[in-house]
């Protein structure tokens, strides 16, 4: 050992300054710490035992072997005491403000923070605003010194104790280790670095929870949870743990073999199973589609973790806590799979068979398409994870109740984007048999256009999900709901344009006028009640987009207003000759192209049509 100054000091002038400094039988030994004094004491006292340690090897007598036992070990008392005392007086929770990067004052619009270059962003913090005020509280009262940090990657090592200090702390080490009190200089920096340790995760909100409080927490409660540990897990691994295990190297490298090991892993082995035990406890708690985004945020934040964790806890003492965070790791990537093909089969089984009103978009249609559009946000992890088509075609081949789907025009889709058109498809599946339910053939029409079209809309709303499912396939899509608007059309508006045929109003006869009066009577009282009763239910329905319902709408027009124009045109005067022509024809051509205008609003019949219908 070398010590502060090259001065010897003989047996018995060591064993005096040892036994002054005996605080079991003085009293200024007991007021007094020998660091909190000059600088001469302290190194006069550390030559004073480096001094017993050597005659301890070199005593051959053994009354001279029994004193210097007895001085070591009231040395290695004080010095224990000695080194409790500047490491208390030294530690302190890590002062809140440092742990978010000064230099960062952007906003992130990102879902979650993966740049993995160990910035955190304002709004990791936005929601603890408690954080920022108790670290103004904090400032200048912590006797840790101003932070100040190397970085290597996303790794930030504070300097938790002062340099001097550790000149210090590295003294008494050497010298408790050298003569054999390793495990007593390893337990006392381990429990008071253990506390400080301890003080940073509550600042942080590091919480202990078992899988039975994850199950019971609220979907809300759950979120906030997990957001606050990725934030927390983030702090821990790359500024707290990292720290940590560089003021270990400081103060124990070189001391004995892998002593800056064990005393790193005193200190941060608890808290780390405390903190990873409750991304554990997720990856394994009951599965549910609401869990599937917070799980992959805390897969990717762990996953961008661990080349760090691989660094800090690399040694041999520490693989236990390595092999937790990558099995963890796997064990979400297994939930996030499991999560999808549960979902998969929630779609397809969903059990609602009471028909939306109007034909309006099912709220299935809603929550699917939302769904998969989070999905395609997180599509960098999930084509890293889902590495397997869904299991359609073979596997439910001749079973009525699941839909088959076709891989061969899609095989360079990957995996990921396979499950997403199978989603959809299993979607509409479940739609058409929904549409079943509507007695008005119509209106099931009119509901599977509705339905599509938003599936097409919020695809094309989403540029990644428009991406994986392709153009090809949402110009099928495309054409699926306009088949389906023409067959409303079909099912609604040939029945009523029949009325408006040529076809058995013209008799022969030299005194007719080549007319029935009494079937175009006829006819024209039947349009109007047909008219009438489709302007009345239909208004009530419901077509959400405002640009699907004017095209309809102008559709409609098309198909009607031409119709009815050349019909009243070639028979009105057959009408208008006659008694009471204003109850036969009771519309005009203007009277249509309006009461058109009140189709798929959703609500009652206007008063236009119905005032004049009285």
């Amino acid at each position: 050992m070398e010590p502060p100054e090259n001065v010897d000091v003989g047996f018995e002038t060591a064993e005096k300054i040892i036994l002054r400094w005996d605080s079991t039988s003085s009293e200024e030994a007991r007021e007094r710490m020998i660091f909190d004094g000059e600088r001469h004491e302290i190194d006069r006292y550390l030559q004073a035992v480096d001094e017993i340690q050597r005659s301890m090897e070199s005593a051959t007598i053994a009354d001279d072997q029994s004193k210097a036992n007895t001085a070591i070990q009231i040395a290695m008392a004080r010095l224990e005491d000695e080194f409790r005392n500047i490491l208390i007086a030294h530690t302190g929770p890590i002062e809140i403000d440092s742990l978010v990067d000064p230099n960062s004052s952007t906003h992130s619009a990102s879902r979650t923070d993966s740049t993995g270059d160990g910035e955190f962003q304002d709004e990791d913090f936005a929601e603890d605003d408690e954080l920022t005020k108790e670290a103004e509280l904090q400032r200048g009262e912590s006797s840790t010194s101003a932070a100040s940090y190397r970085s290597a990657n996303s790794i930030r090592e504070l300097d938790l104790i002062p340099c001097e200090v550790i000149y210090d702390l590295r003294s008494i080490a050497e010298r408790m280790i050298s003569a054999g009190y390793f495990r007593e200089c390893v337990q006392v920096y381990g429990s008071v670095r253990k506390s400080a340790v301890d003080a940073s995760f509550r600042r942080l909100k590091v919480e202990k929870l078992s899988i039975g409080d994850i199950q019971r927490l609220e979907r809300e409660a759950l979120e906030t949870k997990i957001r606050r540990w990725i934030r927390a897990a983030k702090v821990c691994v790359r500024i707290l743990f990292a720290s940590e295990k560089r003021l270990c190297e400081q103060i124990f490298e070189g001391l004995g073999t892998a002593t800056d090991d064990a005393c790193f892993m005193e200190t941060v082995k608890g808290p780390a199973i405390q903190l990873f035990s409750f991304a554990e406890a997720i990856s394994i708690s009951r599965r549910s589609p609401e869990k599937l985004f917070k799980i992959l945020d805390l897969h990717d934040a762990l996953s961008d973790l661990l080349p760090e964790i691989d660094v800090i806890f690399q040694s041999k003492s520490s693989e236990s806590i390595r092999v937790q965070a990558a099995e963890i790791l796997s064990r979400l990537a297994e939930a996030a799979r499991g999560i999808l093909s549960e979902f998969e089969n929630a779609v397809l089984r969903e059990p609602s068979q009471i028909p939306v009103p109007g034909g309006t978009i099912h709220p299935l249609t809603r929550y699917v398409m939302n769904y998969i559009s989070l999905i395609s946000d997180y599509k960098q992890t999930l084509i890293e994870l889902i590495v397997s088509k869904p299991s359609t075609g073979s596997r439910y081949s001749g079973d009525p109740t699941t839909p088959d789907m076709e891989f061969a025009e899609l095989e360079e889709r990957t995996p990921l984007a396979l499950h997403l058109i199978w989603i959809i498809v299993i979607l509409q599946f479940n739609l058409e048999d929904k549409s079943k339910h509507y007695k008005d053939a119509s209106l099931a029409h009119l509901f599977i256009m509705n339905n599509v079209h938003y599936i097409v809309q919020k695809s094309k709303g989403s540029p990644e999900l428009r991406e994986m499912i392709s153009d090809d396939y949402l110009r099928k899509l495309t054409g699926k709901y306009r088949q389906a608007a023409t067959s409303y059309q079909r099912s609604t508006w040939v029945s009523v344009l029949y009325c408006l045929r040529d076809e058995g109003l013209h008799v022969s006869g030299s005194f007719s006028s080549g007319v029935s009066k009494s079937a175009l009577r006829e006819r024209f009282k039947t349009f109007n009640a047909m008219f009438e009763e489709v302007h009345r239910t239909q208004a009530t329905w419901l077509i959400p987009d405002m640009q699907l319902r004017e095209e309809l709408r102008i559709s409609i027009s098309e198909l009607l207003i031409p119709a009815y124009r050349s019909f009243l045109g070639r028979f009105r005067i057959h009408i208008e000759s006659g008694k009471h022509p204003e109850t036969y024809i009771k519309y005009s051509v203007e009277d249509l192209e309006t009461a058109v205008l009140d189709f798929f609003e959703g609500y009652a019949v206007s008063q236009h049509l119905r005032r004049r219908s009285q």
